[in-house]
C-alpha cells in the first residue's frame, strides 16, 4: 500500500467536487434531521459515481489514511472508506485481511447508514467469515445498535452468493421482531436473494414465520414470487 497519500489529500479533492444543493437532498434522503435514522449526518453533495472513481484512485492507501476517512464527520467520506476497504480486502493477503476485518469492526459506530453498511458488509464481513468463526454475525444481529443488526444480515449476502444460506436464515430468525423498519427490509431482501437461489429453501422459512413478520420483511422477501403466490401470503391462506 501506499502511504503517500494521506487523508487530507483526499479530503482537499472531495472538497472540489462539494455540491451544496446536493448535500440538502442527501440530507433528507438518508433522514440526517432531527428524529431520523441518520440524524446528525453531515453531506458534501458528492455523488456515488464521482466516490467511486476518487476509490480507484487512492485504492492503495494505508489502512491508518483509510480509517480517517472513516471516522470522518461527513457521510461521502465514511462511504468512500468502505469502498477503499473493500478493495484493498478483496486483493489482499489473508493477514491484511484480518486487519481490515478487525478495523471495520472496531469502528461500527461510523458504519451509520444504509448505504455504508450495504457498501461494505457483504465485502469485508461475509467474505471474511466465510471460512471463520462465525459467531460475530449472531453478536451484531443481538446488538442494540441498528446499524451492528443492519451489517449482521447484509454481511450474509456473500454467503448467499455461495448457496450457504444457513446463517442468513438463523440470523433472519433472531431479527423477526426487531423494531426497525431498515431492519424488516435488509431481512426481506436477503431472504429474497435466497429464494432467488433456491425457493425452496426460502418457502420453507416463510412458512414457519410469515404470519408473525412484519408486513414490510414480508413484501420483501416475496417480491418476485407470482403474483396468486403474493396474494396467498399476504392474505395468510399458505
Amino acid at each position: 500500500m501506499d502511504n503517500e497519500n494521506t487523508y487530507e489529500d483526499i479530503h482537499g479533492e472531495l472538497l472540489t467536487y462539494r455540491d451544496e444543493n446536493r448535500a440538502a437532498k442527501s440530507k433528507k434522503f438518508f433522514q440526517a434531521e432531527k428524529g431520523g435514522y441518520g440524524e446528525g449526518d453531515k453531506f458534501l453533495g458528492i455523488q456515488v459515481p464521482i466516490l467511486r472513481k476518487v476509490a480507484r484512485k487512492y485504492k492503495k492507501i494505508s489502512l491508518d489514511e483509510a480509517e480517517k476517512l472513516l471516522k470522518s464527520e461527513y457521510h461521502e467520506e465514511r462511504l468512500l472508506a468502505v469502498f477503499i476497504l473493500a478493495e484493498i480486502f478483496k486483493k489482499s493477503d489473508g493477514e491484511t485481511q484480518e486487519k481490515i476485518f478487525n478495523l471495520y469492526l472496531k469502528n461500527t459506530k461510523h458504519i451509520n447508514n444504509w448505504d455504508i453498511v450495504d457498501s461494505s458488509a457483504p465485502q469485508i464481513v461475509g467474505a471474511f467469515v466465510q471460512n471463520e468463526d462465525r459467531r460475530i454475525l449472531y453478536n451484531l444481529a443481538r446488538s442494540k445498535n441498528l446499524w451492528e443488526r443492519r451489517i449482521s444480515i447484509i454481511a450474509t449476502y456473500h454467503l448467499i452468493k455461495q448457496n450457504d444460506f444457513e446463517d442468513a436464515l438463523e440470523i433472519s430468525k433472531i431479527l423477526l421482531n426487531d423494531g426497525e423498519d431498515l431492519i424488516h427490509k435488509a431481512v426481506g431482501w436477503m431472504l429474497r436473494e435466497i429464494g432467488n437461489r433456491d425457493i425452496a429453501a426460502e418457502e420453507r422459512f416463510l412458512k414457519k414465520h410469515y404470519k408473525k413478520m412484519p408486513r414490510t420483511m414480508l413484501r420483501y422477501a416475496i417480491e418476485k414470487f407470482p403474483e396468486d403466490r403474493r396474494k396467498k401470503y399476504l392474505s395468510g391462506e399458505i
